[in-house]
């Protein structure tokens, strides 16, 4: 079985192409490198032994996607390929319309020419609206209060017109919680531009001494110890529930969404003293205001994943925390 993964040098992407080259699938990557690096196009395949095409091409180009899918038969897309920074989404939100809605449109119209009828696409938390009760389900109201999220939610609308008309094709989105942790060899993790937004890369960062202290957002909320409390999942279990994706997209058509989570919330806190824990350091923090559109409490019911999907993350916080620091050292 042939794929394309788009966004393949990216975070979640470089670990997805982990595991499908050590499961035996053939995989060719297109990446403009926007937010990514050869480094871990290096890292995948020193950790595989393996080769594959690499393609530096902006997905927006139609006609340079157009190439790629005439020079392979692919029996499937991994579609990871897009902006994705909140607070940049809000700066500039028609660059992130533009980027991710047309990137998706012009894998659609190859996906039909071509006839490649399998699609998993690159989803988030972000599409629920914010006053949903916890946890969220698949069935939790959409909405977003901002371009990054509204663009994800029409991306999935693209898709699923796309596989109401296209009837023998299967579309799978998978929206994330909050990726952590790294590949316990080290040798590709989450590697932001800038400051980091999320809250793991900057302790890491902190504890390499590139930040002076960690600035918590609120402790003030109505949760055990006043911090925020989100659902974060390893990338590596995250990367791994592709592949369940792919098995459930090789027997069903239409479309399909599957929230992508642990079922627990960590709250900054405890993610803060679990690292310090786990890697026997001591993180300087400080207290500052709650951050405008930020969520008290964020995670998932994991219920239809595991029936329908068969997936379970199975990584600890501890192990999130070991080998986030062991990338980042």
């Amino acid at each position: 079985m042939k794929i394309l993964v788009t966004g393949g040098a990216g975070y979640i992407g470089s670990h997805t192409c982990t595991v499908l080259l050590e499961n035996g699938y053939d995989i060719v990557v297109a990446d403009n490198l926007a937010n990514s690096s050869m480094d871990a196009i290096d890292g995948i395949k020193k950790i595989t032994q393996k080769s594959f095409p690499f393609y530096k091409t902006d997905l927006c180009d139609e006609a340079a996607t157009e190439e790629i899918f005439a020079s392979h038969k692919f029996d499937c897309v991994i579609h990871f390929a897009g902006l994705k920074a909140v607070a940049e989404s809000v700066a500039k939100p028609i660059m992130y319309y533009e980027n991710n809605l047309i990137s998706t449109l012009n894998i659609c119209k190859c996906m039909k020419k071509h006839r490649v009828p399998k699609i998993i696409f690159s989803s988030s938390a972000v599409v629920y609206k914010n006053d949903n009760p916890m946890p969220l389900t698949e069935d939790s109201p959409l909405g977003s209060i901002n371009a990054y999220g509204w663009s994800k939610f029409m991306c999935e609308q693209i898709l699923r017109d796309f596989a109401a008309t296209e009837t023998d094709f299967s579309v799978v989105s998978l929206r994330y919680f909050n990726p952590v942790g790294a590949h316990t060899s080290g040798l590709i993790g989450e590697e932001p531009s800038g400051i980091p937004n999320n809250l793991m890369p900057f302790i890491a960062q902190t504890a390499r001494g590139i930040h002076s202290e960690i600035k918590i957002f609120g402790n003030d909320y109505d949760t055990p110890d006043g911090t925020g409390i989100r659902d974060y999942i390893h990338v590596m279990d995250l990367a791994e529930g592709h592949m369940n994706a792919i098995n459930f997209a090789n027997k069903n058509t239409g479309f399909e969404v599957f929230n992508l989570g642990t079922g627990r919330g960590v709250s900054v806190l405890e993610m803060i003293t679990t690292f310090e824990t786990v890697n026997g350091l001591k993180l300087p923090y400080s207290i500052a205001p709650r951050r405008a559109g930020d969520l008290p409490v964020s995670y998932t019911s994991p219920k239809k994943a595991e029936k329908i999907l068969g997936f379970k993350a199975k990584r600890t916080i501890e192990d999130m925390c070991r080998d986030t620091w062991n990338f980042r050292r």
